[in-house]
């Protein structure tokens, strides 16, 4: 299922959003561009061919970072295809902060990943 898929993003809850800004701006030298969202504000880096997403919000251990993984299409069958296997979803298919879709499930460690698929695209 992901192996034409691309790593994206990485999601960060973050406790302190400038913290975590001058942190990954001032010691580890990434550009770190604040975005005013749907939701409020957050922060994106580039590593690569990664965005790192920082969002203000507590999190548990095990609950960040979240690797994103890049669909081209069909999400809705993807996630179903994941519930079948027995895979737990814990966001089912919903609307991503940028328009497009997302769904969160777990790995057997309970490690939370998600799959992402950008707007317009057909989600069968």
């Amino acid at each position: 299922m992901l192996a034409s898929a691309r790593l994206e993003n990485l999601v960060f809850f973050v406790a302190e959003l400038s913290r975590s800004v001058a942190f990954y701006r001032d010691v580890l030298g990434l550009e770190v561009v604040p975005i005013d969202s749907e939701d409020g504000p957050i922060a994106v880096a580039q590593a690569g061919p990664v965005a790192l997403v920082f969002i203000p919000r507590p999190a548990r251990a095990g609950e960040s970072p979240i690797p994103v993984f890049e669909i081209d299409g069909g999400i809705d069958a993807c996630a179903e295809q994941l519930a079948a296997q027995g895979v737990e979803i814990v966001t089912p298919v919903s609307e991503a902060p940028d328009g497009g879709l997302t769904v969160d499930f777990l790995d057997p460690d309970r490690n939370i990943l998600s799959l992402h698929q950008q707007a317009g695209a057909s989600r069968r």
